[in-house]
């Protein structure tokens, strides 16, 4: 059985020390009759909220094969380690060769060439320099077009208004009139 487990080593350890604090996890595991089958280690990356005070983590991921007494040894370990922040372990139910998506996008952004081009080549505005600022430019187009929109608005409201005092409002009328046949009938009946 296939365990992944990831763990967060609080960013004050170097990141020497958290190699060493991952090898004697390794070791534990391997005394628990458990092997590893992947190890990768994340770097410091910062943490979705605080933890313990701490905005940032050394993250590390072990893929280990074996019986669960062998994970439960490993989780034992993490707990009892003060310098892990989190974990958190999964049962796996097929392994990959690949490396994590985390280091597979890492890679990708080292893999690419970084093109130093003088800034001289790529103009940075397509505007010629002779432009003038916008404030000194005359507007005189603007009230033009802004007016029809303005007077189509106007008449809409005029409109709206002119079919809704056509339409009758009988619901107001109809709670006066149940009203005046309910103190008649109570009338009647005292």
């Amino acid at each position: 059985m296939y365990y992944e487990t990831i763990f967060i080593v609080n960013p004050d350890v170097s990141q020497e020390n958290t190699e060493a604090l991952t090898d004697a996890l390794v070791k534990r595991v391997e005394k628990a009759s458990g092997r590893i089958v992947k190890r990768e280690y994340w770097g410091s990356r910062p943490l979705a909220y605080q933890i313990a005070k701490r905005k940032r983590g050394h993250y590390t991921l072990l893929i280990t094969d074996g019986e669960a007494a062998a994970m439960q040894t490993l989780e034992e370990g993490l707990r009892l380690e003060e310098r892990v922040l989190r974990f958190l372990t999964t049962r796996l139910r097929e392994l990959s060769d690949e490396p994590s998506p985390l280091l597979r996008r890492r890679s990708k952004t080292e893999d690419k060439p970084v093109e130093d081009k003088p800034v001289e080549d790529k103009p940075v505005e397509d505007k010629p320099v002779e432009d003038k600022p916008a404030e000194s430019k005359p507007v005189e187009d603007k009230p033009a077009e802004s007016k029809p929109v303005e007077e189509k608005a106007v008449e809409e409201k005029t409109e709206s208004t002119a079919a809704s005092a056509a339409e009758p409002e009988p619901a107001e009328d109809k709670p006066a009139e149940q009203n005046a046949a309910a103190e008649a009938s109570g009338d009647a009946a005292a």
